[in-house]
């Protein structure tokens, strides 16, 4: 894994010194079109259960109702927003947490700190490793896969992981981020809340 880490460091800086103008771009745009903040920070969970702070670029405004709920995804999403999603650009400042040692380039995607106990034993092998900025879910459909399937991909990565999957993952990341697929989940604009074994509703086509 210390070569895991170091080909992160090298490659996550390399990309951060590369795309710099690109991203003050995007920064500006995002500034200009939604307002601040130009960051969306979560709480996420990491490596072994531990919380780190996530970021992306803010792809929703934080308009709410009359009382003070904030409106559903797909009214919040800007046009900006859809595009930056669409091309996965949003994920670019989380090249941060990669340097911080928070993230891999590749790994399972971290999740809400919320869905915790909500993992079956199985399921929570998923936080052996570092989450990545793009996996084997991204690769193998996104969002049309259900909660189910993306846990058992997370946990077949972990137990067969080599630097060559990393390459070869990477390589169709690129791949997949041109044809924009599997962006949403079906009937959502983004991907329902995982509830847990017997909840999946990420195939309803509802929340």
């Amino acid at each position: 894994m210390a070569l895991k880490r170091s080909a992160d460091v090298a490659v996550a800086g390399f990309l951060i010194i590369l795309l710099f103008p690109w991203l003050l771009l995007l920064a500006l745009l995002i500034r200009v079109i939604s307002g601040s903040p130009v960051l969306f920070v979560q709480p996420r969970l990491g490596h072994r259960g531990r919380r780190f702070f996530l970021y992306k670029f803010r792809t929703m405004t934080n308009e709410r109702d009359e009382r003070g709920n904030l409106l559903p995804d797909e009214r919040r999403l800007t046009g900006l927003g859809k595009f930056l999603r669409r091309a996965s650009l949003d994920e670019f400042p989380a090249l941060v947490n990669v340097l911080r040692g928070e993230m891999s380039l590749v790994g399972p995607r971290p999740l809400l700190v919320e869905y915790r106990d909500l993992y079956t034993p199985e399921q929570w092998r998923r936080h052996d490793v570092r989450p990545g900025l793009t996996g084997l879910v991204q690769i193998k459909g996104r969002n049309l896969l259900s909660w189910e399937e993306k846990f058992a991909w997370d946990v077949f990565y972990v137990d067969n992981w080599s630097l060559g999957m990393d390459i070869r993952i990477l390589c169709r990341t690129v791949f997949t981020m041109f044809k924009n697929e599997g962006i949403s989940a079906r009937g959502h604009v983004t991907m329902p809340r995982y509830k847990g074994i017997g909840h999946d509703s990420s195939r309803s086509g509802g929340h």
